[in-house]
């Protein structure tokens, strides 16, 4: 079996990207559940997007599913 060498720089990125996706997963995680949306809870801790659906549903889904809340 072959090892996985990285260079310094490398686990730097490796690292910043977790933290960067662990951040946006967290907080979208949190207005989800906070908005009861099963599905978007679900579907955003079964896939790994490095932040971008998680970015999109708080900046788009989230605000759409609010105001359609308000209006009931």
């Amino acid at each position: 079996m072959e090892t996985i060498s990285l260079s310094n720089q490398q686990l730097v990125w490796l690292i910043a990207l977790s933290i960067w996706s662990l951040t946006w997963k967290a907080f979208a995680l949190w207005k989800a559940a906070g908005q009861k949306d099963k599905v978007w809870f679900v579907a955003l801790i079964i896939l790994n997007t490095a932040g971008l659906l998680e970015i999109f549903y708080i900046f788009v889904f989230s605000k759409r599913n609010t105001s359609a809340k308000t209006d009931s």
